[in-house]
């Protein structure tokens, strides 16, 4: 087997898949846990200048002091808190070879979605109104997008997914080509691109 097919095998293995869940889950946890605590810290005192606090672009502080981090009443980052410690035992129970119920998977994917879009919803918020961007919040977004690829391709390799039957084979197709992994990777390329356009030197100010 030549080595483009070794790793694309690799790649199409639960190990992979799986492996790159677990990773990215445990990232978005990572950034959770940090933006909580500085939540706290700055609920103790307004004023405090947090690590990440390096210029008027890049500061948690502005982002976290803004109406758009506490949607619901309380630290969005407590969501992360909660949510993704579902991902990694989805991630973690599926290395072990257990294959959790259609019914589950698509509360998964449902739920997941949501997600990822409140996630993009505060990386426009930041971008357009807020005027400053946190590298957790940013890690978040990116750990989000593959947890979401990763459960896509896992919903759409197994016939999870309610789509129309004759999308299926077509979708199976383009991830069985890896077109997904390309969607994906230019996908964080333009958003990396938008934040340098939005931005340009002010981020190195």
């Amino acid at each position: 087997m030549s080595t483009l097919g070794t790793v694309r095998r690799l790649r199409h293995s639960n190990a992979w898949i799986f492996g790159t869940m677990l990773f990215s889950a445990c990232l978005s946890l990572l950034a959770s846990f940090v933006l909580s605590i500085d939540a706290v810290v700055l609920a103790a005192d307004p004023g405090k200048a947090l690590s990440c606090d390096i210029n008027a672009v890049i500061s948690c502080g502005t982002v976290a002091q803004s109406w758009q981090a506490q949607l619901f009443g309380f630290p969005n980052a407590f969501l992360g808190l909660v949510a993704e410690p579902v991902v990694i035992t989805i991630a973690v129970a599926s290395l072990g070879g257990v294959r959790f119920p259609r019914w589950f998977m698509v509360s998964a994917q449902a739920v997941y979605t949501l997600g990822v879009l409140f996630a993009y919803w505060l990386f426009y918020e930041a971008m357009v109104d807020i005027g400053a961007l946190c590298p957790w919040c940013l890690l978040v977004t990116v750990s989000t997008t593959l947890v979401f690829a990763t459960l896509t391709h896992v919903n759409l390799r197994d016939d999870n997914l309610p789509v129309p039957p004759s999308w299926r084979a077509p979708l199976k197709s383009a991830i069985q080509a890896d077109l997904d992994a390309v969607l994906v990777t230019i996908w964080l390329l333009v958003l990396a691109l938008l934040v340098v356009a939005r931005y340009g030197t002010q981020l190195f100010a």
